[in-house]
């Protein structure tokens, strides 16, 4: 029986493709972008995140520990996930809630169940399934037997990737997904090594692939001051999409409103200068895409 970890079904959600969706958050992504906003979703494993904002260091969930997985350092709390063992004994006798376990294991029957309640709205507004993440593709054997199942049920499927896997999971699963959300972050490899944590290659490659054998490809794009708001990654990544079947471009200026879940969760948020790209930027950006002949939107 296929399962998968998951961090969060989120319904009613209106930003990961058309109509009113439910998008499944899958944990674990090859990637590491300093920037991301779902920093719960790298990890392949479950995580504890506690938000020491809001502590009052009760020290209740230490005393409710069975494994002596938490202490106290320097005026916070820290869970050694080495020792966690996920009990949530911790999360349950927290009096300000202010724990939670991140990540927890779904069949595909059980998915199915909850995303079918809501396909009435599906089917009024066009819309559907999306799987993200985190990075989807990573629990591949979970994914193709869902997006299957999805599909048996009539029911729009769409699957937002960052391309970093190898080709054989998009062949595995793109007859059953009728749209990819396609990331593509930065067109400088060295640039990207650097911001997202590897090689760019493969997911360049895997798009070239992919739009061979899939009409519908949106490329989502953060655009972000001080890595690569600029026109020459602009001017780079037009001339590399420009040949390829590409349904749409999604420009997206940076936010930083998943701040706190790096707090939570104990991870530096490095901010490496990073900025929201002013409004005559983005509509600048847009213009460029426009006069190459590529349909562009700014937001997705």
């Amino acid at each position: 029986m296929n399962k998968a970890l998951i961090f969060n079904i989120q319904k009613f959600s209106l930003h990961d493709g058309q109509g009113i969706r439910t998008t499944i958050f899958f944990k674990g992504c090859p990637l590491n972008c300093k920037w991301c906003h779902n920093p719960e979703g790298i990890n392949i494993a479950k995580e504890i995140m506690h938000d020491n904002a809001k502590c009052t260091l009760c020290r209740v969930c230490i005393d409710n520990c069975p494994s002596n997985a938490i202490s106290i350092q320097n005026n916070n709390i820290l869970t050694d996930n080495l020792l966690c063992k996920y009990c949530g004994k911790c999360v349950f006798n927290c009096v300000y809630n202010v724990r939670e376990i991140v990540g927890k294991e779904y069949t595909v029957e059980e998915v199915l169940k909850e995303v079918l309640k809501d396909k009435v709205f599906y089917e009024e507004s066009g819309g559907g399934v999306t799987l993200s993440g985190g990075e989807p593709v990573m629990q591949i054997d979970f994914v193709e037997e869902l997006l299957k199942k999805l599909k048996e049920n009539n029911i729009h499927t769409a699957v937002d990737t960052s391309g970093a896997m190898t080709f054989d999971c998009y062949e595995r699963i793109y007859k059953y997904t009728d749209v990819f959300l396609y990331d593509l972050k930065i067109m400088d490899d060295e640039k990207h090594k650097i911001f997202v944590g590897t090689t760019n290659k493969v997911i360049l490659e895997n798009l070239k692939k992919l739009s061979k054998i899939h009409k519908h490809i949106i490329i989502r794009m953060p655009i972000i001051n001080n890595i690569n708001a600029n026109f020459e990654h602009i001017s780079t990544t037009i001339k590399y999409l420009k040949d390829l079947n590409i349904e749409e471009v999604n420009l997206l200026p940076y936010h930083d409103i998943s701040r706190h879940k790096y707090r939570q969760l104990n991870i530096n948020y490095d901010e490496c200068n990073m900025s929201v790209p002013s409004d005559n930027t983005m509509d600048k950006f847009k213009e460029m895409f426009q006069k190459s002949g590529l349909n562009v939107k700014i937001g997705g």
